[in-house]
Parts: structure tokens; C-alpha cells; sequence
């Protein structure tokens, strides 16, 4: 199969004339499109708002400690029981290969001046040309990614919307994003504003692959409460999900494509939704990693879990004419038997020293849903979730699907649990020759919550990992009343080299509440 190759979407000379065209702050003055119904039809509505940002290097950064200590709460997703484990790896063999990197603080408890106000940390960063962005609730920073110096922040994430005006600039809400669209070599950062209405989903897009940078800023409105908001790169538009509540009612999914070639040039730009019924959530939209672009015209794939299956739509974008967007499926795919952990999520996570368990997040698949179109024309999509192993807790169920613009098929899958220790909070991603890593949490009755890592090379035998290596063993539990972890953990792929694994993840240098730390690290596989 012929290849294409991704190209950045902006010249110079139209990047300056949106630089100078931004010294103003742009409003929307209506939408270009009126919602025009539910599930099934597009609903298609411009930003209300955008501009573009000063450098963000020349803005001071905005302190995100409101002086209370506050729990984002965890609004639960219906799943079903699909019995014991099909695919359970039951031991590990040899120790995981890989060349180390960097390892270094992220934001967290006593490093860079920063003091933890919420929880969970929702811990999550990308890597790009020459530096690392890690964003956590509710505040973000840049390091340089040779070094793992800091050379921004922390800073409470409405910093980026500093002068901005609105829920984006007022409100810190955080359920943060921040992500590396390879190809235009831009950053893409993102947190909604929910604590006043309406509803908001404020995106930045940077001006140039420097994440201190200006920004084309954004602020897309939504009709309901848009949790655990979750973002993926492609080709023809920046892809969004979010499971939607009307109070405390689980409304379903809502999957949106935002207008990508014009966020790139600070242009104003419109998104296109599609709202699922409530029998689905928890959808993850597909982030392409690696320099082969999807075929052209080739829809974005999201997907959730069902009973001992997943479940694949296809939402093909046309921003030219937005009627013509569909969103098409699910597909079900057939998996090896599994049910979610702690009974279909919620805390039963232990740690040693405390009865406080853990909340596991098992009612849908973890952050990201990798993508990676290989040399030889085969696409894959790797993702994972926390499953329960029997006497063995909580493992972690990962899949790799082929053929997803297809007949999709599940290449292998495994859950990963070589002993007793319990895993969980897990994000993969594969480099370009095939490898795979997968990061997660660890904790027991006989350990402090910790952050370690597996992987598989081509040559292993489909359907397993390999022995784990261990990034940073936790120094004490979270105690009394304290169950939130996660929301989810970040695995990316240096673009660099297409080869460099980053990976960061929370634990406890302590025991405690609203003490947590993060780290990140970098490793490589020798055959890449």
C-alpha cells in the first residue's frame, strides 16, 4: 500500500498573518450551523470564542492552590459482568528489555514549589520536538526534554486563557488533556470549564512546536455536563469524547470533531457532535502516533468495551459541508472473557498500612486509544482497562485490533497479572517497528502505591508481556477517606525517533492525603 506521509497544515506566511490578525480577540458572532437534532445527526455548532494568546512565556504563571483541599468526584458508567478471565497471563518471563532514559520529578507534592489541592491528579503529558508537557489537576509545566529541566511552571492550567475572558480564564476545573499533534508539530491543550455555565471545552492549539509559545485559543460550548473530556489527533480534525450528565443522570456519550485545519492557523473554527444514548460511555477516540498518516478520507475510530467485547464506530468529518458527517456503529468485536475490576469499577484497590482502598476506574478503557499505520500497509489500535483476575485482585486487559477501516479483528490481547501485586490505571502505545509499552499503577496489602512498566517485542509470543521493570517504588499510602486515583496515566512516543517511550503516572512519597507526586521517565526497546 502506498503511503502518505503527514504534513505540517500552515505556511509561514499564513502563521504571521494570524499572529497579527491575533493581536485582537476575535468573538463568534453566531453559529454557522444551528443544532439540528440527537443520535444519528450531526450537530454542528462554531466556538463561541477565540483569539490568540501572547507567548505564554511572557505571562505570569497563575498560582492553582485554592487553599482547599477538593475531590473531583467520580461519576460511574454502566457495565455489565462478562465472568471469569479469558486471556489471564499468570507469569512473566524474561526481564523487559529496554534502554533507560530520563527519569525525573513531574508536578507533584514538594517539587517545583507545588501543593497539591485535588484529587485525583488526572496525571497525563506528552512529549514533542524538544520538550515535555505534563498537565495535572489542575496545573501544568514544560520541561525540556533532554534534560527534565522545568522551564515553565508549574501554572495553574487557565493560565493558557490568561485575558481570554470567560469560563476558560475564570474557572481552573481541570480533567486536563495535553497532547502533541506530530504532524503540524503543535501542541494541543485542553480542560473543560464546569463550574459556571454554560458548559465549556477550552482548547489551545500553539502557534509553533514551542509549547511556551502563543496560542489559537478556543472555547466550544456544550449542552451538558462534558466529564472526562479525552482527545485524539488525526488527519482531518482533532477528535473529542465525553460522557455526558444532566445532574447526576448519565446522559451517554457525545463524540466531537473540532476543525483541526483551521485551529491551526487561529481561524475561527466549528465542531461537529454526535450524541449516543445513555447505554453507551466511556468512548476513547483514536491518536495517531508515527509519521504514516491515515489513508485519505479514513474515518477517526472510537471505541468502549461491552460484555466480553468491544465496540468500534467510524466518525467521518466534513467540515465543508458538516451535514455529510456520520457516525456509524458500533461494530462489536468479540473478546476474550473478562470482567471490570472492583465489580465493575469503584475503590477495592489495598494498600499496606491502611484500610483506605483505591478507586480503579474499571468501567471504561484507559487513555489512549493508540493508532499506527506501519510501513507495510497494516493499521493497529492498542488500548487497554482494569479487569478482575480471581484471587489475583486486578490486572490489566490490553488488545491489539487490526483492520479497524475493515473487517477488525483482534490480533492478541492479555491480561497482565504475573502475581498478586494489583494493576491498574494502565496507557500503551507501540513505536514504529512494533514494540509495545505499557505502564500502570501497582499497590497491595504489602506495598505502597507504586508506577512500573511492561512490554512485548514483535518476536514474543502473541498475547503476552514481558517481565516489569520498576519506575518508583511508592514511599506511603493514601489514607482515610481518599480513594480517587488516577483518572488516567499517559504513555507517548517520542516523534523524534518514532522509538522513545515517555511515560508518567502518580504515587505517594508518603502517606497521606492530597500529597501526591508524579514521575516520568523515558526508555527505549533495542530493536528500534
Amino acid at each position: 500500500m502506498k503511503t502518505k506521509i503527514f504534513l505540517a497544515s500552515a505556511t509561514i506566511a499564513t502563521l504571521c498573518l494570524a499572529l497579527v490578525a491575533g493581536l485582537m480577540r476575535v468573538h463568534a458572532q453566531s453559529p454557522q450551523v444551528q443544532p439540528t437534532g440527537g443520535t444519528g445527526q450531526p450537530i454542528v455548532t462554531q466556538a463561541i470564542q477565540h483569539d490568540i494568546s501572547q507567548p505564554l512565556r511572557s505571562i505570569a504563571p497563575l498560582r492553582a492552590n485554592s487553599g482547599s483541599k477538593h475531590v473531583h468526584p467520580q461519576r460511574p458508567l454502566p457495565t455489565t459482568s462478562g465472568g471469569a478471565d479469558g486471556a489471564l497471563q499468570t507469569s512473566a518471563g524474561k526481564k523487559v528489555n529496554t534502554s533507560a532514559g530520563l527519569k525525573f520529578a513531574g508536578i507533584g507534592a514538594g517539587d517545583y514549589g507545588f501543593t497539591p489541592d485535588a484529587a485525583p491528579p488526572d496525571t497525563n503529558g506528552a512529549v514533542g520536538a524538544t520538550q515535555y508537557v505534563q498537565w495535572v489537576n489542575e496545573s501544568f509545566g514544560v520541561f525540556n526534554k533532554s534534560t527534565g529541566a522545568l522551564v515553565y511552571g508549574p501554572a495553574a492550567g487557565n493560565t493558557l486563557w490568561s485575558g481570554f475572558g470567560g469560563g476558560c480564564q475564570t474557572n481552573n476545573d481541570g480533567d486536563p488533556i495535553a497532547q502533541y499533534d506530530k504532524a503540524a508539530q503543535r501542541w494541543v491543550m485542553t480542560q473543560f470549564s464546569v463550574s459556571t455555565t454554560p458548559y465549556t471545552q477550552c482548547v489551545a492549539v500553539s502557534a509553533t512546536s514551542d509549547a511556551t509559545g502563543s496560542y489559537y485559543r478556543y472555547a466550544f460550548t456544550e449542552p451538558n455536563f462534558n466529564d472526562y473530556p479525552k482527545l485524539g489527533v488525526w488527519s482531518d480534525g482533532y477528535y473529542m469524547s465525553f460522557n455526558m450528565f444532566n445532574g447526576n443522570s448519565f446522559v451517554g456519550a457525545r463524540a466531537c470533531a473540532l476543525d483541526r485545519s483551521a485551529m491551526l492557523v487561529g481561524a475561527a473554527a466549528t465542531q461537529i457532535c454526535f450524541q449516543l444514548s445513555n447505554s453507551y460511555g466511556g468512548l476513547l477516540p483514536s491518536d495517531v502516533d508515527g509519521t504514516i498518516a491515515p489513508s485519505a478520507g479514513e474515518p477517526d475510530f472510537y471505541l468502549n468495551f461491552g460484555t466480553n467485547s468491544l465496540n468500534l464506530w467510524k466518525f467521518h468529518s466534513d467540515f465543508t459541508t458538516p451535514a455529510n458527517s456520520t457516525f456509524t456503529g458500533p461494530t462489536t468485536i468479540p473478546v476474550a472473557s473478562f470482567s471490570a475490576a472492583c465489580r465493575g469499577g469503584g475503590a477495592c484497590i489495598p494498600q499496606t498500612g491502611t484500610r483506605q482502598l483505591l478507586d480503579s476506574l474499571a468501567d471504561r478503557l484507559m487513555y489512549r486509544l493508540a493508532y499506527r499505520h506501519f510501513a507495510d500497509g497494516h493499521e493497529s489500535l492498542v488500548v487497554n482497562h482494569s479487569v478482575t483476575v480471581g484471587s489475583k485482585g486486578v490486572g490489566v486487559r490490553w488488545y491489539e485490533l487490526r483492520n479497524p477501516n475493515g473487517t477488525p479483528t483482534v490480533y492478541q490481547q492479555g491480561t497482565y497479572a504475573p502475581d498478586s501485586t494489583d494493576r491498574w490505571m494502565g496507557s500503551i502505545a507501540m513505536d514504529k517497528v512494533g514494540d509495545i509499552a505499557l505502564g500502570y499503577s501497582v499497590s497491595s496489602a504489602s506495598i505502597h502505591p507504586g508506577i512500573r512498566y511492561t512490554g512485548r517485542v514483535p518476536t514474543d509470543t502473541l498475547g503476552t508481556m514481558e517481565a516489569e521493570t520498576t519506575v518508583i517504588s511508592g514511599g506511603g499510602s493514601q489514607l482515610k477517606s481518599l480513594n480517587r486515583w488516577g483518572d488516567y496515566s499517559a504513555m507517548s512516543v517520542d516523534p523524534a525517533d518514532d522509538c522513545t517511550f515517555w511515560y508518567t503516572n502518580e504515587y505517594l512519597k508518603s502517606s497521606g492525603t492530597f500529597n501526591w507526586s508524579t514521575e516520568i521517565v523515558s526508555f527505549k526497546f533495542p530493536g528500534c
